[in-house]
């Protein structure tokens, strides 16, 4: 079974800001939403905990988990670019994401999926056939995509409306 959870809270998020590589760690309720997981994931016995290289998604696996976390940069938060750290109400926005032609340096949504899924493709050729527990803690988008790998990318493009909130998990199963 694959457990997706989505960061807790950090100051950016409570400030209604775009939050991507330059992001913060957990805040005190962030980290009340990880510690609310372990009683919602205690019953399960994880064999793999993997997490984007953000510290307040590792933060958030760890607490939860208890145990130590791999890092996988494929699992790292959307580039915003420019657009990094700005309030969301301020920003020019493509959709639902910043607009890469008013902001340098925005990661190109197929690129950003196109990683999302290699790294879920080479979990399921690995641990696939196998009855494993694997957690995978991550972002909005992160969670978003993976959601999209299990279920297909929405007609309308927008993989954000497949995450999850913040502290909270999804689950999902290969096939």
């Amino acid at each position: 079974m694959i457990y997706v959870i989505r960061h807790g809270q950090t100051d950016l998020n409570k400030e209604g800001r775009l939050q991507g590589r330059r992001g913060l760690p957990l805040n005190k309720v962030g980290v009340r939403q990880a510690e609310s997981l372990i009683k919602q994931l205690s019953h399960i016995t994880f064999d793999y905990v993997f997490s984007s290289p953000q510290k307040r998604a590792q933060q958030t696996a760890e607490i939860a988990t208890g145990m130590s976390c791999i890092t996988d940069s494929r699992l790292d938060v959307y580039d915003l670019g420019e657009a990094d750290g700005l309030l969301k109400s301020e920003v020019k926005m493509a959709g639902p994401l910043p607009d890469s032609s008013y902001y340098n340096g925005v990661e190109a949504p197929k690129e950003f999926v196109k990683r999302i899924q290699h790294f879920m493709t080479e979990l399921e050729t690995l641990y696939g056939k196998e009855n494993r527990n694997i957690l995978i803690s991550g972002h909005r988008c992160t969670t978003g995509a993976i959601g999209a790998f299990f279920k297909g990318i929405p007609e309308d493009q927008n993989i954000l409306k497949l995450s999850s909130d913040n502290g909270k998990y999804k689950q999902y199963e290969f096939v």
